[in-house]
């Protein structure tokens, strides 16, 4: 548990709003913000929250109010950012294979727009010139991430133009007089090694000496948070250092002011939350024990989607003798949340918490097997404020159009 969150909050959580119940804790992502501000305070630095880690207003709201401005990848994300009260210029809308349109209407708005392909930033080239100033995504071919699948960098990736059509990228921008302001790249997430970020910075740097006008790179994000006993997170203090150190002397060299701009969404966010759900049934077979638990990976797809881990807790019975149980979900699908997990003796009824579920969680979830989803709560001071009800049925069918089948 998180040291300002104990266990028999959880469980007054739990017994207050029912399970499945998501919980965040304001005071942990807090933490986490001053962490990365202290760490980088000898430069200036902005911070972008990538809200598809969690998009709930209240969370948005949390965020503005630390300070934070805002990463959002769909235009729908743009606005429930507008809706929490961000200003436009605090809004940074790096969409993918996205219709022009989308763009445009973001450009409506008035947000900063980073463009990610050469047929996109030509058309908006051709549409607005220097009328509005836009950021442009490279993709550095450096593969970074805890996994292929969060891997965004390599070759591959569809995300960016390729660090290889600078040219192209020059032609388009001296043809339509598009005003480059930003430059961007994010190799993955979960990276541990300080490197890798120094590599994409010595990147950007050659490519920003093409651009006269810039006034800030963007390194993305993808700060590693450790899951479980043993794991070691992204030392920010010894990025910022460093980093600082190379901003200046890029500064330096070619008399020019540069910000920089990290977009963190789980680095805030994940340790933040907690999943808890009730073990339902306790199942032997010849050859393991399951925990069937009142939820799927309709609700948390990580460990399925991912193989990510989550460390699990008994809120119940947290000093039962130690047992090997299998974890499983109530889909009708191979469901597994934990393989071979030693826990606390689990008895039907328990109430269970998977630790690390703020990133990614809820923002993942969906109505599989016609199955409603959670609640989120947040816990700030102690108190609990519930900030999404239940799904209940009707939610189901609200936006589904029932026609007269046979006619009649």
């Amino acid at each position: 548990m998180s040291p300002n969150l104990s266990e028999e909050l959880l469980l007054e959580v739990a017994r207050t709003f029912g399970t499945p119940v998501y919980v965040y804790h304001a005071e942990t992502i807090r933490k986490q913000f001053d962490t990365l501000q202290e760490a980088f305070k000898g430069h200036p630095t902005k911070f972008f929250y990538a809200c598809k880690a969690l998009t709930n207003i209240n969370i948005l709201k949390l965020m503005k109010q630390m300070g934070a401005n805002l990463d959002c990848v769909s235009i729908n994300e743009v606005k429930l950012g507008l809706r929490a009260g961000f200003e436009p210029r605090q809004i940074l809308f790096t969409p993918n294979c996205v219709d022009l349109s989308e763009i445009i209407e973001a450009q409506q708005l008035g947000v900063n727009i980073n463009i990610d392909n050469i047929s996109i930033l030509e058309q908006f080239g051709n549409k607005y010139g220097s009328g509005y100033p836009v950021c442009i995504r490279i993709n550095p071919h450096i593969e970074a991430g805890g996994n292929y699948k969060i891997s965004t960098g390599h070759i591959d990736s569809k995300f960016g133009i390729s660090i290889h059509q600078i040219r192209h990228i020059e032609r388009i921008v001296k043809t339509t007089k598009l005003q480059v302001k930003g430059l961007h790249m994010h190799t993955g997430s979960e990276i541990k090694d300080v490197e890798v970020f120094l590599r994409s910075l010595e990147v950007m740097f050659s490519v920003a000496v093409h651009f006269p006008e810039l006034d800030f790179i963007d390194l993305g994000s993808g700060f590693k948070v450790p899951y479980q006993e043993g794991d070691k997170g992204t030392d920010v203090a010894a990025l910022g250092a460093r980093l600082t150190e190379a901003v200046k002397e890029f500064e330096a060299e070619y008399n020019r002011p540069l910000e920089i701009w990290f977009e963190p969404g789980k680095y805030l966010v994940s340790d933040s939350g907690y999943f808890v759900v009730k073990a339902n049934v306790i199942k032997q077979t010849t050859a393991t024990v399951f925990v069937g638990v009142n939820s799927g990976f309709n609700h948390l797809i990580r460990p399925m989607f991912y193989d990510a881990y989550h460390r699990i807790v008994n809120l119940s019975n947290p000093s039962g003798a130690e047992r090997i149980y299998t974890v499983v979900g109530n889909i009708c699908e191979t469901d597994t949340f934990a393989w071979d997990r030693v826990l606390p003796e689990v008895r039907e009824g328990d109430l269970l918490a998977f630790s690390n579920a703020g990133a990614y969680g809820f923002e993942m979830s969906s109505h599989f097997n016609s199955r409603l989803k959670p609640a989120e709560v947040l816990l700030q001071e102690e108190k609990a404020y519930l900030i999404r009800r239940r799904d209940e049925f009707e939610d189901l069918l609200r936006n589904q159009v029932e026609i007269d089948i046979a006619g009649q």
